[in-house]
């Protein structure tokens, strides 16, 4: 009984996104009006999705990965590696939220029999499901979502087997979209009923998740090789502006997820790491994305952070530091799901390791790419900086991927798991013996409302449930 009260409530919730945005329902059908149809409910769940991702990139990837701190911070912090053990609850609480309406959204495109909604929703579906499983490890997936079948406590799916199921979903969406077939509902808030766009976005994500998992099936650098060569049956990003970028139009609903966009910067102070790099290449995202520092005497002194996992007891700062532009959550903005430059990286880590040619080009498209996305532009000269030459190292090709990651949810993080790169600082101040956090813990409530999957999840992570216990994927 809870299980249809929630999914009447995301209904409905759906229909008045749908009424208050005149986002209104193109309908052959006037009976349709009165059914779910998966138009009913692809904007709410784009929305949910993207705006979730923006507050946990800010919350906790950026923390991790030296983007930012919370200044002063006298002890402990994220950015200490000191994680807390409920920190993962609100993706995990999200996510499946959010997978119940893809779901949803599921059956009503195979009730309407339309090939194009059908391959929409197992795309986000391999996407929420791949960050679920890159959090925790094994999840909740064949059992999960099944509450009105009284399985109220689901079996757990090792994430190989997560893995194998997305990637498989990927496969199928390809192959389900009709580009001849236009998209019959009101106009989605990410494509714009764009069914080429769409296609390209679940091939650039089916890239995304073989390189994530290449470590331990490395015939997936072939597979992705195979799929560039092939841009007829596997079309992909090839421009920024066919980027899964949400554009957050300020108009309700679709607004800024910070109600109070001061509180984007309040206490926070841009990481030094993240914006040495940017100084020492003389980059044009800085004023994009950081204020100027001032010293004592409140004189303007370019761009300076401070050091993650800073020693509260030595360390004094006599400057205030650069902090973020609050115009990067201010209506209007952009929310980032998977860019155009992000293929380009994947594609220049490709090349080399071999499998590609022109690995010096896709860097650089890649680099260009990532500039464009915030907004900036690339200076003419800006490749005769010898610190950005390409220089054929896969550990410079990250680096700059790193950059092209920024506020795209946990991404950032997951390649640092994946690579290594790029190599932060270390400080003596650090939880965890300066060790990165491999995973999140479970849900704090999770060994109490599901104590037989809990112990199956430990048993398939082979460990405890703890920040250091590798997933699958992580060779590293």
């Amino acid at each position: 009984m809870k299980t249809v009260r929630i999914l009447y409530m995301l209904v409905v919730a759906a229909m008045l996104w749908s009424c208050t945005n005149n986002f209104d329902e193109v309908n052959t059908d006037p009976n349709r009006i009165e059914q779910i149809s998966p138009g009913t409910l692809l904007n709410p769940i784009i929305y949910g999705i993207a705006s979730h991702n923006a507050g946990r990139a800010d919350n906790i990837t950026f923390n991790l990965m030296q983007v930012a701190l919370p200044f002063p911070s006298e002890s402990g912090g994220l950015h200490r590696y000191d994680v807390s053990a409920g920190i993962g609850n609100s993706s995990w609480n999200a996510y499946y939220r959010w997978l119940k309406n893809i779901n949803e959204m599921e059956l009503a495109a195979d009730a309407y029999e339309d090939p194009n909604y059908k391959a929409i929703a197992l795309t986000l579906k391999a996407l929420v499901y791949a960050n679920l499983t890159d959090l925790f490890g094994p999840i909740p997936m064949t059992e999960a979502l099944k509450g009105d079948e009284d399985i109220i406590y689901p079996g757990f799916n090792s994430q190989e087997f997560v893995y194998e199921t997305i990637l498989a979903d990927l496969e199928t969406a390809n192959e389900l979209y009709n580009l001849g077939q236009p998209m019959a509902y009101a106009e989605d808030i990410l494509f714009y009923n764009d069914v080429t766009k769409w296609q390209k976005f679940t091939n650039s994500l089916h890239l995304r998740l073989l390189l994530r998992i290449a470590g331990v099936q490395p015939q997936n650098f072939a597979t992705m090789a195979s799929m560039v060569n092939n841009p007829d049956v596997y079309p992909v990003f090839e421009t920024t502006d066919e980027s899964a970028i949400l554009q957050v139009t300020g108009v309700e609903p679709n607004v800024s997820p910070w109600s109070r966009p001061q509180d984007f910067r309040l206490s926070t102070k841009v990481a030094a790491f993240f914006l040495d790099n940017l100084n020492a290449w003389e980059d044009p995202r800085r004023p994009v994305i950081a204020t100027t520092a001032t010293d004592i005497d409140n004189n303007a002194i370019g761009y300076q952070g401070i050091p993650s996992a800073y020693d509260p007891v030595t360390t004094i700062f006599n400057f205030e530091a650069s902090t973020f532009n609050i115009e990067q959550v201010t209506n209007p903005m952009k929310i980032v799901l998977l860019p155009y430059a992000e293929v380009a990286f994947i594609k220049a880590e490709l090349a080399q390791r071999g499998y590609l040619d022109n690995a010096a080009t896709y860097y650089e498209n890649g680099v260009i790419a990532a500039m464009e996305q915030v907004g900036a532009t690339a200076p003419l000269d800006y490749f005769s900086n010898p610190l950005v030459q390409y220089n054929g190292t896969l550990e410079q090709i990250l680096l700059q991927k790193y950059y092209a990651l920024y506020f795209v949810d946990y991404q950032q993080w997951f390649e640092y798991r994946r690579t290594g790169y790029p190599q932060l600082p270390q400080t003596s101040a650090m939880f965890n013996n300066g060790v990165m956090p491999s995973r999140l813990y479970y849900p704090t409530d999770l060994p109490i409302e599901n104590a037989s999957g809990y112990q199956e999840a430990l048993e398939l992570l082979n460990g405890e449930d703890n920040i250091n216990t590798k997933v699958w994927w992580d060779n590293n």
